[in-house]
């Protein structure tokens, strides 16, 4: 099982908690695919929406294939995502509390397959980010005192 990540959404982590994640195929067009092994993929700003029957990626960026011309496609169009009906009703169930939404948190190739990664996600306080960018830098902190003290 070959598994080739195109595209991550870095910020996902930051803005929310991630609690359940699901993977999740994709309804493509054909030059749409050729964009997405290119790793012509951006998923900064986009989001799942769910209408109780259906799920679809909004706001994802696929650029537009070179050579495909005329027969090109609509790089922010909505895409249909390939869910069973159970995880669909999961997904509308959990989207119903407040605060919280779903956001793709990475794209890959699965066998020649293009799958995103979704997940659950609850939006983070203020405080919270804080905390995260400090832990971060006092980790970063330790590593480089680590790497001084073996140099020599």
């Amino acid at each position: 099982m070959s598994i080739k990540v195109v595209a991550t959404n870095r910020k996902a982590k930051f803005e929310y908690f991630l609690l359940d994640r699901y993977e999740a195929g994709i309804a493509l067009q054909g030059s749409e695919i050729k964009s997405v092994r290119a790793g012509q993929v951006s998923l900064t700003d986009s989001y799942v929406q769910v209408d109780g029957r259906e799920a679809w990626l909004v706001n994802a960026h696929i650029a537009p294939y070179d050579k495909a011309s005329r027969f090109n496609h609509d790089p922010k169009r909505p895409r249909r995502l390939l869910l069973h009906r159970r995880e669909i009703l999961e997904l509308w169930n959990a989207v119903r509390q407040k605060g919280v939404t779903i956001v793709p948190v990475q794209m890959y190739l699965k066998n020649g397959l293009a799958k995103v990664e979704i997940a659950i996600a609850k939006g983070k306080k203020l405080y919270d980010k804080r905390h995260e960018i400090a832990k971060r830098d006092e980790e970063r902190e330790i590593s480089r005192e680590e790497s001084r003290r073996y140099r020599f």
